[in-house]
Order: C-alpha cells, then sequence, then structure tokens
C-alpha cells in the first residue's frame, strides 16, 4: 500500500473543491488509488439533491470507455474469434461502400481503429451526440460515405466513428449487443456493478448533466444506448472506475491481477502505438502516444503516465495512473466542457511528487535486470571511495576505459565532488530509475549534491557501460 501524506491529499481535495466555488461545474469527485484499491476520495457542490457526491454517486466516464471497448475486443481476439489485422469491412460490410482517399490505401483494420489510425477527420462534438442511434443509422452513414483526413494507418486523429465500428465488429462476432458484451465479458466479472450503459440499471444516485448558461446551470437529458455507446456510453462511480484503472495498471506489476483479459493485452493496451502530434495536445509538456483505448504519457520525472478523458454533453471525467507505481486519480464533474482532467492531471503530480522513490521499477519479468543494476552501484558505490583500475576492469565494460581513460575518470570524479564538498562514501540523499538497467542517486555535499548515474550494457553479467558523476551546487 502507498501511504499518501494526509496534507497532500488535502492539497488534492482543494484543487476539486476550488473549482466548484469557482463555477467551473455544479459538482466534482475524486478518488486517489494505488495498487491495494482506493486510498482515498472527496466531493463538493450539489450532485443534484442537496448533497455533496460521494465516491458511489454515479457520473457519465464518456470516453473512459474506450478503454473498455478495447479490452471487451481484446478478449475475442485471445479467443481466436477475430483478428487485429482484419480489415472492419469484415464485420461492417457497410463500409464496403467507403470510398478510400487513395488507390492504394487499406482498408482501416481493426488495430488502426484501436490507435485512432483509420484516418478519419476527429469527431467529438458530432459523434457525441449520436449514442442512441441504431445500427442502421449508423450504416447509412457508411454507405452515404464518409471523409479522410489522412491514409488509413498513417497518422494519428482521434476518431469516436472508429470505436463505434469496434463496438459493431464486437457485436457481429459475439453474436449479441456490444452493451451485453462488454457487461458479460469485462465489466461483471471484475465485479464493476456500479458502471453501466443505462442510467436506468444504475444502482446509486444518478447525477444529472449540465451546462451554463446566463449564470446558472441547465439541466441536459440523458442519453441512452446505441450504435455509439462504445464511444462513451458508460456510467460509472469513483469506486468502480479506480478499481478499472488500478486492474488495467496491475499488469505493469511484478504480480498483476487475473482477469477477463490477459495482463499481457493489458499492458498491450498501455503500449505507445501512435504518436499524438503535439498540436493535438498544445498545454502538454509530455510525449504522448495512443495505445488501444487509451494514452500514454512520457514524464521526465514520474515515467511512464497512462490516462484517458472523458467528455459528453454535460460530463467530464479523467483516469491516469503511474505504471510504475500502480498510483492514480480518477475524477468526474457534471459540466459541459469542464476539463476535470486539469484538475486530475495536477492532483496526480502531487501525489507522486509525495511517494517515496525506491529506485526500482515494477515491470514484469526483469528482477535479474534489477538485482544486477543494485549489485553494479554497490560495486561502483566502492570504486568511488578506493578506486583499483582491476576492479573496474571487472565491474565495467571496455568501453568506459576507452572512452575515458581510468586516470582521467579519476581526477573528473575527485573534482566533481570537491566543487560540492561531497562525501563519496555517503548514503544517498535520493535515487531515481527510469528503467532497471539504469540507476542515479546523489551524494549529499556541503555546497550541493553529487549525482551519480550507472547505465548496464545488455549483457548477463551485469556490467556497467555508463559512468556519469556530476556537480550539482546549490543555487546562489
Amino acid at each position: 500500500m502507498t501511504t499518501v501524506d494526509r496534507a497532500v491529499l488535502d492539497e488534492v481535495d482543494a484543487l476539486f473543491r476550488d473549482r466548484v466555488a469557482a463555477g467551473t461545474a455544479p459538482s466534482t469527485v475524486w478518488g486517489v488509488f494505488d495498487r491495494s484499491g482506493l486510498v482515498a476520495s472527496g466531493g463538493h457542490g450539489d450532485r443534484g439533491d442537496g448533497r455533496a457526491p460521494d465516491a458511489d454517486t454515479v457520473y457519465r466516464i464518456a470516453s473512459c470507455t474506450k478503454s473498455v471497448t478495447a479490452a471487451t475486443l481484446l478478449a475475442l481476439v485471445a479467443e481466436g474469434r477475430v483478428r487485429l489485422d482484419d480489415p472492419v469491412s469484415r464485420y461492417v460490410p457497410a463500409f464496403a461502400a467507403v470510398a478510400l482517399p487513395t488507390t492504394d490505401a487499406p482498408v482501416p483494420t481493426l488495430r488502426m481503429l484501436l490507435t485512432m489510425a483509420a484516418g478519419f477527420p476527429t469527431d467529438d462534438p458530432w459523434a457525441d451526440r449520436q449514442e442512441s442511434v441504431g445500427d442502421d443509422e449508423l450504416d447509412a452513414v457508411l454507405r452515404d460515405g464518409v471523409l479522410f483526413d489522412s491514409v488509413p494507418g498513417t497518422r494519428f486523429a482521434y476518431s469516436n466513428l472508429g470505436y463505434a465500428m469496434l463496438g459493431r465488429v464486437v457485436a457481429v462476432v459475439a453474436g449479441a449487443p456490444f452493451t451485453e458484451v462488454a457487461t458479460r465479458t469485462v465489466l461483471r466479472p471484475l465485479g464493476l456493478d456500479d458502471t453501466v450503459f443505462s442510467a436506468d440499471e444504475s444502482r446509486g444516485y444518478v447525477v444529472t448533466g449540465a451546462r451554463g448558461h446566463d449564470g446558472d446551470w441547465e439541466p441536459l437529458p440523458l442519453t441512452g444506448p446505441g450504435a455509439f455507446s462504445p464511444i462513451g456510453g458508460l456510467f460509472s462511480t469513483v469506486s468502480d472506475l479506480s478499481r478499472w484503472a488500478r486492474h488495467l495498471a496491475s499488469a505493469a506489476s511484478a504480480a498483476p491481477e487475473p482477469g477477463p483479459v490477459s495482463p499481457a493485452d493489458r499492458r498491450l493496451m498501455q503500449q505507445a502505438m501512435r504518436v499524438v502530434p503535439a498540436a493535438v495536445v498544445p498545454s502538454s509538456t509530455r510525449a504522448t502516444a495512443y495505445g488501444f483505448g487509451l494514452f500514454v504519457e512520457q514524464d521526465v520525472r514520474f515515467g511512464e503516465l497512462v490516462s484517458h478523458s472523458g467528455g459528453y454533453p454535460g460530463f467530464s471525467a479523467h483516469m491516469r495512473w503511474s505504471t510504475d507505481h500502480g498510483v492514480g486519480v480518477v475524477a468526474f464533474e457534471n459540466a459541459t466542457q469542464a476539463k476535470v482532467s486539469v484538475a486530475a492531471e495536477r492532483a496526480l503530480d502531487l501525489v507522486l511528487a509525495a511517494v517515496p522513490d525506491d529506485g526500482d521499477r515494477t515491470v514484469p519479468g526483469v528482477d535479474r535486470t534489477t538485482r544486477a543494476t543494485r549489485a553494479a552501484q554497490a560495486a561502483v558505490s566502492n570504486l568511488l571511495v578506493d578506486w583499483h583500475d582491476d576492479v573496474a576492469d571487472r565491474v565495467f565494460t571496455p568501453n568506459v576505459a576507452m572512452d575515458v581513460p581510468y586516470e582521467r575518470r579519476r581526477r573528473a570524479i575527485a573534482a566533481a565532488a570537491g566543487a560540492v564538498g561531497a562525501d563519496l562514501g555517503a548514503a544517498p540523499v535520493e535515487e531515481q530509475s527510469s528503467v532497471p538497467s539504469q540507476v542515479r542517486w546523489w551524494l549529499p555535499g556541503t555546497s550541493g549534491r553529487l549525482r551519480v548515474e550507472i547505465r548496464l550494457a545488455p549483457l548477463a553479467s551485469g556490467r556497467v557501460q555508463t559512468l556519469t558523476v556530476t556537480p550539482e551546487p546549490n543555487e546562489a
């Protein structure tokens, strides 16, 4: 279990409380989870009955649904009933009427649709109003033709139409409506009983969506299931969505949870498969990609982060987590374009900054690499204090001495330590690791810190191919 300081959780709660006070939404609710479950939650505002929402209050989660759609399809792939590289026209015959953008363009495959690479224009405003249409209406859209912004398979563009078609594929292959298949295949086996496709099926209090108008909140009607439910039709709670996110995150741990979708397929969902152009996320400083129903972000401080937002008329949702730590945040609000993702992103940053980093990563199957890196770190630490070339030859790969001769390297290490008054034999004050074969640590100094970093070569012997020692003086 991850221990999060109460002061940090209070700061997280204040982020969401301030949004209601600022009039961003009538209500907001949030939760922080780790690998053991929901760590903390809170809610503010009026959910519609004079009470603040709690972890069991029901909101629409909109496009967070796409991860469930992807997982449902992968379960069918695992059963051998469908293949990711099948053309969508094999299961959605109406697509055969679509004129492709070039004579050599491929028919979009299921993999292209999953990774938002089918070439369709981004379509949120239109698609958000299509949920309840029937299969015949979706077929009519396809037979009338669709536009392309790119050749299928060549670039990212967020497409709800693509996920609507994936839902149809699931229904055709399984011989039942998508909503039924997703529920019995993914949701119920995980005990996500409060995650439903129809508000009428909810056990808890269902919040009404709203949009701002003339200084007040205007209630919006709830739409029911239909051909576009795979894009964002689910209702859920903080308790349930954090459970789903935790289940996905566990696939990156040393002890993945069992479930209807294998850990390998859940890891596949969280792989960076299609680069998201910077123009799509202009406010982000993180490199971003799309996997299967999930965004994957690279953060220089916290490593890999997985997320997805949801926006529907009257609702905003977000879920995000660290694959390294299994710590994450979910949040909902009931206002159009509220962008609760802004607060959720900040909340997870606060939590991760407070989570102790022991230098080890929970990447499955790499215990041997982690042990080798720790052994190398201990050997290098001894060398820094008492250098012997014959020992260095056993610790390092030959390129280390070739890149910087040992005598020159010893002088540089001494100069770096002297620049910040560092004790080379002191215990580290901080450690970080972005991958199992690399670790950096900081030694204390009288006028700053000394950063030491090693990277192992891909050799089973666990020898070090890179050693850097860098002084970091205190700022004047």
